[in-house]
């Protein structure tokens, strides 16, 4: 199994190319690209103003109204500080680089650019987990609609925060190859002492979802991880965001890869089946005889 990015890649390539051609003296280019992202979240990369040589990043997200009322907006200020501008128009939040007046430590400012959806999730990890470090257990759930028909719901308690995801499968064989993953997780436990608790429930949601709009579905799973003070540690809390709100990706991703290999694997089996089939065919036993010559007589029984 392999984890997928954090990071936006395009927008890190993109920009590494723009500022390395402005330090060796080229000329600045128009730019206009829109990067889709997981969610449906979009990118959009621009000129500020037409001016080519300023550069402008914005991202869109349609739960960052959600994230808002759980700090996003203070730990993007914290994150980016002077970098931040009022929003493009259609987006969230917008980035501002001036390619004639390039930081030092530019190498980093593109990687932390390229995490920016990371970074307006991690606004409500952090909430939470700086209630469970003041033992605040006096919160409420938040209920993040990251997804058409899924949501992220996140608790904290004294010595645990709950991270709940639901997460809809319009296929049935979805259902199934997700739980053998699920089962994958629970053993993970066992073999690692520091790995957190995975509970995983089909159709009904969980008991700390009782009594609550969550839905009760066919299509519908939830997901529950239980972290505890050593996954929310401010040493451990970074780790921790980068791994579990790109969850719900990483499981999809692995359910499509494994049907894909199930699929070849069974397109490879037929085709040495139709190899043994036709091997078997018996020979067309012809009445057809022909001379020496190569003229050709039937012969009659």
């Amino acid at each position: 199994m392999i984890l997928l990015e954090i990071n936006n890649r395009i927008i890190e390539e993109t920009l590494t190319v723009k500022i390395k051609n402005a330090q060796n003296g080229v000329k600045p280019e128009s730019i206009d690209v829109t990067i889709a992202d997981f969610d449906g979240v979009l990118y959009h990369i621009s000129n500020f103003k037409s001016d080519k040589s300023k550069v402008t990043v914005s991202i869109s997200l349609k739960f960052y109204e959600e994230l808002k009322e759980h700090g996003a907006d203070d730990l993007l200020k914290r994150e980016y500080g002077q970098y931040l501008i009022p929003p493009e128009d259609g987006y969230n939040v917008s980035l501002l680089i001036d390619l004639k007046d390039i930081p030092t430590n530019w190498t980093e400012l593109v990687k932390k650019i390229g995490l920016l959806k990371r970074n307006c999730f991690a606004s409500v990890f952090e909430k939470y987990f700086n209630f469970q470090e003041n033992g605040n257990e006096d919160n409420k759930r938040a209920v993040i609609h990251y997804r058409t028909d899924e949501t992220m719901y996140v608790e904290a308690k004294s010595d645990r925060v709950t991270v709940i995801f639901s997460t809809r499968f319009k296929d049935e064989n979805d259902i199934v190859i997700g739980k053998v993953f699920m089962q994958e997780l629970k053993e993970g436990l066992k073999a690692s002492q520091t790995a957190p608790l995975v509970l995983f429930s089909h159709r009904e949601p969980p008991r700390e979802l009782q009594n609550t709009d969550a839905k009760v579905d066919n299509n519908v799973s939830y997901v529950t991880f239980v972290l505890f003070p050593r996954h929310t540690s401010k040493e451990a809390r970074d780790n921790t965001i980068n791994l579990i709100h790109m969850f719900r990706h990483y499981l999809h991703y692995h359910i499509k890869c494994s049907k894909a290999y199930i699929h070849s694997r069974m397109r490879a089996k037929t085709t040495e089946f139709l190899k043994v089939l036709n091997r078997a065919r018996p020979e067309s036993k012809s009445t057809d005889k022909k001379t020496i010559s190569g003229r050709t007589f039937f012969r009659k029984d």
